[in-house]
């Protein structure tokens, strides 16, 4: 755990904040709570159950214990309601807003959706968070905003044109934090995440991401579909990383505050990779899985490497990625079993 990470739980279990979260009952939403709760913070929970679960709060609820989910208060809402957002914000000190409609093949086939809740519905959290005068907010961004641009790693201030309209509103959301930096003072912080992965993510539906739809396809013993030769890389992030991060950013101060970060590992796994990985820790947990994959097209939108330079999250947020993929895939193999179990 890296030294500023330590110092701000510190801070925080003898201070204790409100934070609203966005999206809570997500994969990342959910992830966030349980570590804020776990702390001992108050929490105010918004989520429209649109693609997050029940379930995942009913998880929480076990694993932080009845006094600490005493903390949590719960809106079911959704944010394209401006009068839902103003109602969350309500005596609120930090803002984590990971309310999305995720996935660029969704983007694809539904842009007007996709449209109406990730720019309208982050336009609505900003302004209210804007007018009750929030000490920190930190906003989901994307990998997906580096587009075209064929430069590795990374770099925050390089980037190319969009993808799939999913990357335009992505882009669009760091646009308007930076309009409203320059118009109203207001700080904000965007985390563009790389393939984040771990404990709670669903492995079913249509857009299922990569690591719970193959570990699902392998415990069921059916062969896993490779989209492409299986060379098209990714800079997979475990979700710890990324709860560490959305932390320094809400506490973050003067110049950090209003910034745009990559959050990843710098490394890169091609999809034959990460095929072997899973395929290693299913072993490690008693699965023996020897079904040759299958390759498909590749998938439209997709950009072909990705790997992101962290040194700017390093150095004015003290990030530190504390977790490899493999050291990611040993720790959430276990939940994802028992979960599909």
């Amino acid at each position: 755990m890296s030294n500023a990470f330590n110092q701000a739980l510190t801070q925080l279990r003898s201070d204790p904040k409100t934070w609203l979260i966005t999206g809570c009952a997500g994969f990342i939403g959910s992830n966030l709570l349980e570590a804020l709760l776990s702390n001992g913070q108050r929490v105010v929970g918004l989520d429209n159950f649109a693609t997050g679960h029940q379930h995942n709060l009913d998880e929480v609820s076990r694993l932080v214990g009845p006094e600490n989910w005493a903390n949590f208060r719960f809106i079911e809402g959704d944010i394209r309601d401006l009068a839902i957002c103003q109602q969350a914000c309500t005596d609120v000190n930090y803002v984590l807003h990971q309310a999305a409609l995720g996935s660029v093949p969704r983007s694809l086939n539904d842009p007007l959706t996709t449209n109406d809740v990730n720019i309208s519905g982050a336009l609505n959290m900003m302004v209210a968070a804007r007018d009750a005068k929030v000490s920190g907010y930190v906003y989901a961004a994307s990998s997906s905003t580096y587009g075209d641009h064929p430069g590795l790693p990374k770099v925050e201030d390089l980037i190319g044109k969009p993808l799939s309209p999913y990357a335009v509103t992505k882009y669009v959301n760091e646009l308007y934090a930076d309009v409203f930096k320059r118009a109203y003072d207001f700080n904000s912080v965007g985390l563009r995440y790389f393939n984040v992965f771990g404990r709670r993510q669903d492995p079913n539906g249509a857009y299922a991401a990569v690591i719970p739809k193959w570990i699902s396809t392998m415990v069921a013993g059916e062969p896993v579909t490779i989209n492409g030769d299986g060379e098209t890389s990714r800079d997979f992030c475990y979700i710890d990383n990324v709860i560490q991060a959305n932390i320094l950013a809400a506490l973050a101060q003067g110049e950090a505050a209003a910034q745009v970060y990559n959050v990843a590992v710098n490394a890169r796994t091609s999809l034959n990779q990460l095929f072997d990985y899973l395929q290693a820790e299913l072993k490690v947990c008693g699965v023996n899985y020897d079904v040759a994959p299958v390759h498909g097209d590749f998938r439209a939108g997709d950009v072909r490497h990705s790997q992101a330079d962290v040194s700017k999250a390093q150095t004015l947020l003290g990030y530190q990625a504390n977790y490899t993929i493999q050291q990611g895939l040993a720790e959430a193999m276990p939940w994802y079993l028992r979960f599909l179990a």
